[in-house]
């Protein structure tokens, strides 16, 4: 997706026909603050995850992925970081699996 998440959120929203106040009413939240995350002013909550995939019949893993995506890449534009800084969280969550991995073994 080249979008933002806030983008992808009225593209989405857009398709359905919906108002901003139909699916703000469904995220439970002000429809004031959904257009601003739409506009990319605000940022969008993730614990509203799963009812924006409920809304829309979507994956909530796949959003999640998403929503996730959406928040690295803004922090790495914000620090002005280059994109070695995804190889090395890739590198370090592979790290945390196996980690985690041998832990849950030793817990057996």
């Amino acid at each position: 997706m080249k979008q933002t998440f806030g983008e992808h959120i009225r593209q989405l929203r857009l398709s359905k026909g919906w108002t901003l106040t139909k699916l703000a009413a469904q995220l439970d939240m002000d429809s004031a603050n959904l257009s601003k995350i739409e506009n990319g002013k605000r940022e969008f909550d993730q614990k509203r995850i799963a009812k924006l995939a409920n809304a829309f019949d979507l994956d909530v893993n796949e959003l999640t992925e998403e929503f996730l995506s959406d928040q690295f890449a803004k922090a790495i534009y914000a620090s002005k970081s280059s994109l070695n800084s995804l190889k090395l969280a890739e590198e370090k969550v592979r790290y945390l699996q196996q980690k985690n991995a041998k832990q849950s073994s030793i817990n057996l």
